[in-house]
């Protein structure tokens, strides 16, 4: 599919436009080209799926060049031909790529910075790959981390003796779906969220890194805030469950728009309400939902159940047509997993994380929380409750 041709960028002009630095206006729809502040960087994305696609074209966008590694050789092939991406929604036209590769050696040769787009669950199976090639002065961004994957990632690198490499994590900013190989939808870009290192003191050292592509992004008060601020590790697996029958037998649904009904949304609710305890637990804190849908996206936020429902860019969403999805397999083995070990290392009750995770448990066939993102692989099985918080507070 030939994508179309990039359009001029106006300046958004409208009320409060100062929040909202970087973004620009294209026939009404918001994106966010380079400061001219900002020399343009060799960046290298990982993964060419959903999320490495529209990330791909949002950093072209800035007059940044763009490489792929993916171990997609069709795709590799696919791309290699045009050397664009073409995109709709939030953004639009056609983004040129330096190129693409299955090769880890000599993308790391080339990308000065390192995002990595993949799932989580994909994160330790990469980072072996890139371990051999990484050098000094490398900087990795994970794009969609889940709970704690700097730490995860950290420890596999210093582990291997690899020494000078920053991680910094924050979420996915896009609602996006791949339309071809080379073609990505962009639905919605989160107009906000957070952004951490390990520790605290490396956040502020890597807030000027984040910035220059990302300007309206803050700096978590630490990691695990960092981590538990994640709508999707909150609604993705309880929504999947609830509606595992229709989603077993193909049926399609709106999956934000009317997988819960006013009674069934009381199991977010709770959710939310164990997410907090950790929060607690642990000395940070928890942004409502509700507020957090409001800053991502715009969207009414009297309750939970009327933000989920009026998010512009969840209007069209439909519901995976698999349990073997993602949603739970990710957002339960990357965040629900750490936060109940972090839950029972503080003593803490956590009665929806718990179900969640044995219900996930049995549907996948596989032990989530050995197979998952465990405190071994952070780093703090051997830590107290109190040590991990003057860690994470450093």
């Amino acid at each position: 599919m030939k994508p179309p041709t990039a359009r001029r960028l106006q300046p958004v002009r409208r009320k409060h436009a100062e929040t909202h630095r970087g973004l620009f206006l294209v026939d009404n729809k918001l994106e966010s080209p380079l400061s001219s502040a900002v020399a343009a960087a060799s960046i290298g994305v990982i993964g060419s799926g959903n999320t490495g696609l529209a990330l791909a074209c949002y950093l072209s966008n800035q007059q940044h060049s763009v490489s792929i590694l993916t171990r997609d050789k069709q795709k590799v092939e696919s791309l290699s031909k045009f050397k664009h991406i073409g995109a709709e929604g939030r953004l639009e036209g056609s983004f040129p790529i330096q190129g693409i590769t299955a090769d880890p050696q000599a993308f790391c040769a080339t990308s000065e910075i390192i995002f990595v787009a993949t799932v989580a669950t994909a994160y330790r199976q990469v980072v072996t790959k890139l371990i051999p090639h990484l050098r000094p002065g490398h900087q990795i961004v994970l794009f969609s981390s889940k709970f704690g994957g700097s730490l995860e990632v950290s420890k596999m690198i210093e582990d291997a003796g690899v020494k000078g490499v920053s991680v910094l994590e924050t979420d996915a900013l896009f609602a996006c779906r791949a339309q071809a190989d080379d073609y990505v939808a962009i639905k919605g870009i989160k107009q906000w969220t957070l952004f951490s290192a390990p520790k605290k003191s490396e956040t502020t050292r890597s807030e000027n890194l984040i910035k220059q592509f990302f300007p309206d992004l803050e700096a978590a008060q630490n990691v695990i805030q960092r981590g538990i601020t994640d709508f999707g590790a909150v609604a993705h697996p309880v929504t999947m469950l609830v509606n595992m029958n229709p989603i077993d037998r193909k049926e399609p649904f709106l999956f934000y728009v009317d997988g819960f009904t006013e009674k069934t949304v009381l199991l977010l609710e709770q959710m939310e309400r164990d997410f907090r305890s950790v929060a607690e637990a642990y000395d940070t804190t928890l942004i409502p939902m509700h507020e957090l849908l409001k800053r991502y996206y715009g969207c009414e936020d009297c309750c939970l159940y009327n933000a989920i429902r009026t998010v512009p860019a969840y209007q069209s969403i439909t519901a995976p047509s698999t349990l073997d999805h993602r949603y739970i397999s990710e957002d339960v083995a990357c965040t629900l997993v750490p936060l109940q070990q972090l839950a029972q290392k503080a003593g803490v009750k956590t009665p929806m994380i718990d179900s969640v995770v044995n219900i996930a448990t049995i549907l996948s066939g596989d032990d989530l929380s050995q197979s998952g993102r465990t405190l071994e692989k952070l780093g703090w099985a051997g830590k107290s409750h109190k040590e991990i918080i003057r860690l994470i507070n450093e």
